[in-house]
């Protein structure tokens, strides 16, 4: 389930300030989380949003764990085999939690994924891997050493998609950096 993408999405979104809390009105989840606070905005401080994103994942997690456990009951499941033989999906969400799971997915696929700022960013890190990509193929000693023997067992690309999949964003950053910028020590 994407109950941590979710949330700290949103998170995201209201730190970032790419949304605001009046974009959350008429939002099913953004209104429970309003009145469990008896919040009344414009403004919200760190404080509220890191309760109210903690009150979400709480929410959910509970909605999750309290329908799962329905299903399996109704199941009779005894075994984890037992659950592969089932017809549906065992581990999910109530109905209407569901619903507003899913709406809360495509207000902030509306309103954060498709923000221009995100945007750009993608952008640029599509950039950024595949320059590290390409400068990694066309000149391999260019890997930590300890990669030298992966590459033999694993194949010179798999072993450069492994690398830099591995990385964060500030690392394959510098490291952009490091190979770009000809004053930059190696």
């Amino acid at each position: 389930m994407s109950v941590a993408y979710t949330t700290h999405d949103l998170d995201d979104g209201l730190r970032s300030g790419m949304i605001n809390t009046q974009l959350l009105e008429g939002i099913a989840l953004g209104e429970v989380l309003k009145e469990s606070f008896g919040w009344q905005g414009p403004e919200l401080a760190d404080l509220e949003r890191h309760r109210m994103i903690r009150e979400l994942v709480g929410l959910m997690a509970t909605n999750l764990v309290h329908t799962t456990d329905q299903q399996l009951r109704a199941g009779a499941v005894r075994s984890p085999l037992h659950i592969q033989r089932l017809q549906t999906n065992s581990v999910r969400y109530g109905e209407d939690m569901q619903r507003r799971h899913r709406e809360l997915k495509d207000f902030l696929y509306r309103n954060l994924y498709s923000h221009f700022r995100v945007l750009r960013m993608a952008v640029k890190a599509e950039r950024v891997i595949a320059y590290l990509f390409g400068a990694c193929r066309s000149e391999p000693a260019i890997l930590p050493n300890g990669l030298q023997a992966a590459m033999e067992k694993r194949g010179l690309e798999r072993t450069i998609c492994d690398y830099i999949a591995g990385t964060t964003d500030r690392f394959a950053i510098e490291e952009h950096h490091k190979l770009c910028d000809p004053l930059e020590e190696p």
